[in-house]
């Protein structure tokens, strides 16, 4: 079995570490950061990141944005310092695509391997190993991790080379960023025109409307649970990957810009740590009536 570092031990990545010691891997967390007690008990605790690429052959990053990676795998107690020739680094975090790039480069150079590869699925997706993995970087390298990955998720794609795994992760954010809007946007309209939005939404599920987002997302707009979940600071993060991606592109993502302007509502109303689903609350305070709000009472703001 494999020693791997793993950095990162937040509500996804404490999951999916915890589904590597299951799966009977030997792991090296940085002490520097936060890690819960029960994972505190079953791995070593390393003193910095350098120290866990040290002691380990593979090493995981899972951390919230771009300048995060950068500080975990070239500050100067980071991952790179810590490499020796033949290791291989993997980054599970979903960040620009561009600058995953250049990492791989400099990873590269000192002799090492690097693969993306961002996770879509969730808390959910990440404490019960289903998460979707999409990968980027050469095949050998995929190979060596497939079986990691296979610990972690169910539906695991090579994409292509260094920076394809981001991409498609970009695309991903994109399409369930629109599908949130569109479910909380039906719900909406279905409450303020008087029907229980639950019953909408479970009679909507057995037709063409039915998906994930109105399943999982739709349940949480009318129970109003909106603790995370993926938090909306960091769907707004991958938003913004997407926006600045198409301007270098000179392509338009209109609908993509608007999800990100409901997005930026709720957190200006106090909202970046709740669940993306929460998007719902931006056209609830412009509505000024809740999904959840019973017909013929008086009209209640978000």
């Amino acid at each position: 079995m494999a020693k791997i570092g793993f950095i990162g031990l937040g509500i996804m990545g404490a999951h999916m570490a915890r589904n590597l010691i299951k799966g009977g891997h030997t792991l090296i967390v940085n002490g520097a950061y936060p890690v819960p007690d029960d994972l505190r008990t079953q791995t070593t605790v390393a003193e910095n990141s350098t120290a866990v690429a040290k002691a380990a052959d593979i090493v995981i990053s899972m951390v919230p944005d771009t300048p995060d990676v950068a500080n975990v795998l070239f500050a100067d107690d980071g991952v790179a310092n810590g490499l020796t020739k033949g290791k291989l680094v993997i980054d599970m975090s979903s960040i620009s695509p561009l600058e995953t790039q250049a990492f791989a480069k400099k990873i590269n150079a000192l002799g090492c391997d690097y693969l993306d590869a961002p996770v879509s699925g969730g808390e959910v997706g990440a404490r019960e190993a289903t998460l979707t993995i999409m990968v980027g970087g050469p095949q050998k390298s995929f190979d060596i991790a497939k079986p990691l990955f296979d610990l972690m998720g169910k539906n695991i794609s090579l994409i292509g080379d260094n920076g394809a795994g981001q991409t498609c992760k970009v695309a991903n954010q994109i399409i369930v960023a629109l599908n949130i809007e569109a479910v909380a946007e039906a719900l909406l309209f279905a409450a303020r025109s008087g029907a229980d939005p639950e019953r909408v939404r479970r009679a909507l599920m057995g037709g063409f409307a039915s998906s994930r987002i109105l399943e999982v997302h739709g349940e949480r707009m009318t129970k109003r649970t909106f603790d995370p979940g993926f938090r909306i600071e960091l769907h707004q993060k991958d938003l913004n990957l997407a926006l600045d991606g198409a301007r270098k592109l000179g392509i338009a993502l209109p609908h993509t810009a608007s999800a990100q302007q409901l997005f930026s509502v709720c957190a200006a109303n106090g909202g970046k740590a709740w669940d993306h689903s929460a998007m719902v609350r931006a056209l609830e305070i412009m509505a000024n009536f809740e999904v959840a709000q019973a017909p013929g009472k008086e009209a209640k703001a978000a």
